[in-house]
């Protein structure tokens, strides 16, 4: 049985959010596939993600940044995070290569950790990376280039492949790149079902709140009332709002739950735009113009979608009444193609012919 060694960084859901949809594509090809997913992601969120079965083991691939907010990057803290991650090097990539040799890996898959990569590169296993990002080039932004983001390089210019996922950043510099289309998966407009369950009437506009998996909140118990819109937000807030309502206590997956909403209010993340984008769902978000990334993806869905952006300051005070009027009246984007999942599925299977022997690829 060919094992597949999967690696999902731990920094936001956008990585899952990436990486589920081609587990999942794998698995109705090849149901006979072995799959170890090592994150630091919660079992119960993957769970909602991937309906592959597979094995976690938990794993920290790398270092992502230290974020003080859903929007703010602790340059200092991330700087000596990184300096510990790195020291000893050698010896941790050692490590890494006899525990992939001890799962008996026939292919390491990272979207984007890149101590996998090195240490399937130790032990001569085949190893690709997929993402919308890369650590190297969002460490060089916030901390320079030193020996740090020299080894951090190595890791995926050494890869098989780098597959740089639409939307994303250029990552021009690495010899490896492979472009694929947009990966999403795309819920289903449950909203009937939702509207009964709330007991709402169809003019109740619902406001889906999300920071993409990074442990901050929004003060919205200091928000102002917005006659007939309902904010959607996690139970762990404990937002004490009139009109907060608890993502958990709502009969639908996130996916469905976002393709049932009225507007998307949110940071710029790559899940939560392609999939609001894929599901017409407006999207409000919040400026974040000092993440690498961020570029790439509000440009995309400038063109894709229907987005407006707004301040932090309005985001914080809750005073969105006239950016939701005005997303409202916007006409709908360029459809999207995202096939990018079933692409990277079978350039997977193509390019490396699976055998049921240990370093069964090819």
């Amino acid at each position: 049985m060919p094992h597949l060694v999967v690696s999902i960084s731990g920094h936001g859901y956008g990585h899952v959010a990436q990486t589920a949809p081609i587990l999942n594509h794998l698995y109705d090809r090849m149901p006979e596939l072995r799959i170890t997913v090592r994150t630091s992601v919660p079992f119960d969120y993957l769970r909602t993600r991937i309906r592959a079965p597979f094995d976690l083991l938990s794993s920290e691939g790398d270092i992502g940044m230290v974020m003080s907010s859903a929007l703010d990057v602790d340059v200092e803290r991330s700087r000596a995070a990184y300096r510990d991650f790195h020291a000893g090097w050698d010896y941790r990539v050692a490590e890494e290569a006899n525990l992939l040799c001890d799962l008996n890996a026939d292919l390491v898959f990272s979207n984007v950790g890149y101590l996998p990569l090195a240490g399937a590169q130790r032990a001569g296993i085949p190893n690709v990376s997929l993402c919308s990002l890369n650590w190297v080039d969002i460490y060089q932004h916030y901390c320079g280039e030193d020996s740090v983001s020299a080894q951090i390089y190595s890791c995926y210019a050494d890869a098989d492949n780098f597959l740089r996922v639409t939307p994303g950043m250029e990552m021009s510099d690495l010899p490896n790149l492979v472009s694929v289309s947009p990966i999403a998966e795309i819920g289903r407009n449950r909203r009937d079902e939702l509207n009964r369950h709330l007991n709402v009437s169809d003019d109740v506009k619902l406001v889906l709140v999300s920071m993409g998996g990074i442990a901050s909140r929004l003060p919205l118990e200091f928000w102002p009332r917005i006659e007939g819109v309902r904010w959607l937000v996690q139970e762990n807030w404990q937002a004490d709002h009139p009109d907060a309502i608890a993502l958990e206590s709502l009969p639908l997956g996130f996916s469905d739950l976002l393709a049932s909403c009225d507007v998307l209010l949110c940071k710029p993340g790559y899940g939560s735009f392609v999939e609001a984008a894929c599901s017409n769902v407006p999207v409000l978000f919040a400026s974040r113009a000092d993440w690498p990334e961020s570029s790439a993806l509000v440009e995309w869905l400038k063109i894709h979608g229907r987005c407006l952006e707004v301040t932090r300051q309005v985001l914080e005070q809750g005073d969105v009444e006239a950016a939701l009027n005005e997303i409202w009246q916007m006409p709908p984007g360029v459809q999207v193609v995202t096939d990018g999942a079933e692409q990277v599925a079978e350039w997977l299977m193509k390019k490396h012919e699976w055998s049921g022997n240990s370093r069964g690829i090819l």
